[in-house]
């Protein structure tokens, strides 16, 4: 996953509350491969109608480049489904702003490259009126913690950790590595002083790259 710390797009948006991620990605698409691209999926049901056509005056249909969404207060709430953060990302999203986020959702975005940007309600609403005329450009900087949309200068909320993931383009696994040669250390240091905590087929201080004996 490449990183970024700033992005130019387009913002779009989506004037709904609570957006859960089965409204994202209706389960019984869940079982395509994820080679195939889950983007075509997102809000299928609010997308389309019920014979399958796309609803003109939705905003994702009407601008398909759409790479920012200003939305309303919990969004990605629901069950943890991480494919709801997939169809988002396929679908070319690189930025959401609501007032708040599903806890599960907001880290499975930032694992996946897609930044949940929280912002105030006052400015979630001054931005969704504006955008009500249409998609505006819109420009994010992650250092600085700032996006602007339309000329609409927005601060956002984010950890510092999710900062450091989303411009390294890390996800866990790739932060805890960062932390190899402590953890190694830490590792030899215990099986030199515990060796008693070790398996026995285990010499004490041995290489943490060793193989386990078969």
């Amino acid at each position: 996953m490449s990183g970024w710390s700033r992005h130019n797009g387009t913002a779009v948006a989506l004037d709904l509350e609570s957006v859960d991620t089965d409204q994202l990605i209706p389960a019984r698409f869940m079982s395509t491969p994820r080679s195939e691209g889950y983007g075509g999926f997102l809000l299928h049901d609010l997308r389309f109608g019920s014979d399958g056509e796309a609803l003109a005056d939705f905003p994702l249909n009407n601008t398909p480049e759409a790479s920012v969404l200003v939305t309303r207060r919990n969004f990605g709430s629901g069950s943890s489904r991480e494919a709801a953060v997939y169809a988002l990302v396929d679908f070319g999203i690189r930025a959401v702003i609501a007032p708040s986020f599903g806890d599960i959702f907001a880290s499975n975005a930032v694992n996946n490259g897609l930044l949940p940007a929280r912002a105030d309600t006052a400015t979630v609403d001054s931005l969704i009126g504006y955008l009500a005329g249409g998609p505006a450009k819109a420009h994010v900087d992650l250092d600085r913690g700032m996006a602007e949309i339309g000329g609409v200068r927005v601060r956002f909320d984010l950890d510092a950790v999710w900062r450091e993931k989303l411009i390294n383009g890390w996800d866990d696994i790739d932060l805890t590595e960062q932390h190899r040669p402590a953890i190694s250390d830490y590792r030899n240091w215990r099986a030199e002083s515990q060796p008693w905590a070790f398996p026995a087929e285990r010499a004490a201080g041995s290489s943490t790259d060793a193989q386990p004996s078969k």
